[in-house]
């Protein structure tokens, strides 16, 4: 039997070059132009209505999770915004009008205040225990992140990682933010890591409904994971660092994963609190 010797990663290539042809920040539909973020972010936010309708279902809280999916993700969207801005003020007071209404650079922390803040607000209109609806919402938007990153990778907006000679590595000559350099995809990546977190969390959900744990236990969880996460990948990216070493999200990751903690301490401390407050 003969043997047929292929080059070294030519999968791996064939992929990147079909990868590569799919790259671009903008879509051009006639006069019409779409931005490949913002669709994804669309879709993102679709996914995680379907997620948060079915969570309310299996929970029996009447909620309009229409509304609870656009009021917040709008509120995410605005606080992403103003904390990626307020990453650098004297730039952005030194010209922000122009910076504020602008469709680029958005940051993860921010869009959890934001989203946190509406939520609460949600709850007290729908008469839900704040808990109960963080850990409804917990899960909704793990997946919604998820599909987010997507958008980064397809607009090469700088989200991807340090130069690597990996297999997997991926040029971004037509983003956003063009590097010809082979970099690590950690949209990829996030992207993977936000299934397996959209997964767990889902599960602790229906553990918990079993059990009838007191609320905050999934939003609890949902914090220490996606600050593991973000902390993680943010060593291989190319984000300036400013606390200590860290870069600005994995600073907020470490806010997040203690504040996770202790809610989880918290609750396990609480006796089952009742489905609707």
């Amino acid at each position: 039997m003969k043997f047929v010797r292929c080059e070294p990663h030519a999968t791996a290539l064939k992929i990147r070059a079909a990868l590569g042809v799919f790259l671009y920040p903008f879509i051009h539909l006639g006069p019409v132009t779409l931005g490949t973020y913002g669709m994804m972010v669309a879709v993102g936010l679709i996914c995680a209505f379907f997620i948060l309708r079915a969570d309310f279902v299996r929970r029996k809280v009447s909620a309009d999770a229409e509304a609870i999916i656009g009021i917040t993700g709008l509120a995410g969207l605005a606080g992403s915004r103003l904390y990626h801005l307020l990453e650098s003020p004297a730039e952005f007071f030194a010209d922000p009008w122009p910076q504020l209404f602008s469709t680029m650079g958005f940051a993860f922390f921010g869009a959890v205040i934001g989203g946190f803040i509406a939520l609460f607000l949600l709850a007290r209109r729908f008469r839900i225990a704040p808990l109960l609806m963080l850990d409804v919402a917990s899960p909704a938007a793990a997946m919604g992140y998820g599909i987010g990153r997507i958008g980064c990778l397809l607009s090469g907006d700088g989200d991807y990682g340090i130069p690597t000679s990996l297999p997997w590595g991926m040029s971004f000559p037509n983003g956003i933010v063009p590097t010809t350099e082979r970099v690590h995809p950690t949209p990829i990546y996030e992207f993977l890591v936000a299934l397996v977190i959209f997964w767990i969390l889902w599960k602790l959900g229906e553990r918990g409904l079993k059990k009838r744990a007191p609320n905050g236990m999934v939003f609890a969880a949902y914090l220490v994971l996606t600050g593991i996460a973000r902390f993680l990948v943010e060593m291989i990216r190319i984000n300036p660092r400013s606390f200590y070493g860290l870069s600005n999200a994995q600073a907020a990751s470490v806010v997040s994963i203690i504040a996770g903690i202790l809610l989880f301490l918290v609750c396990r401390r609480a006796s089952p609190a009742p489905r609707r407050a």
